[in-house]
């Protein structure tokens, strides 16, 4: 059974709950949910290539497509900036002392949908051209 559709569809969902967290200035999950929005956009694209992508990282996600997939060093970039909201957005003890939320702000999330919004509008590109 061919899920790449199911994976698109809610990286699209993550993506809109990122900006809904914007909205309510959860900073800290909207730079999360931009990062599982990426990933999941390109976990997509590997099963509609037929092939399984494991691994949480948007950049080696990225980095592992073929050669003809692969994306321009610039989103490959911007793919590194999501892989640092993985992990220090949802645990205390990746940061020095306080809440997470803390550590977030607008300008982060802001940067953070805009990447995620340009990589599920890649993967989805390149999964339509593939048909």
């Amino acid at each position: 059974m061919q899920r790449s559709r199911d994976w698109l569809d809610q990286a699209k969902r993550d993506l809109e709950h990122a900006r809904q967290s914007i909205g309510l200035g959860h900073f800290e999950w909207a730079c999360f949910a931009s990062q599982q929005a990426a990933e999941k956009a390109l976990k997509a694209l590997h099963l509609h290539q037929g092939t399984v992508a494991w691994g949480h990282s948007v950049f080696e996600l990225l980095e592992g497509l073929p050669e003809e997939q692969r994306p321009v060093a610039e989103l490959l970039d911007k793919a590194r900036v999501l892989d640092r909201f993985y992990i220090p957005p949802r645990y205390v003890n990746a940061h020095p002392s306080g809440p997470p939320y803390r550590y977030y702000t607008r300008a982060d999330a802001d940067q953070a949908v805009a990447i995620a919004e340009e990589i599920v509008a890649y993967c989805e590109r390149q999964i339509l051209q593939a048909g």
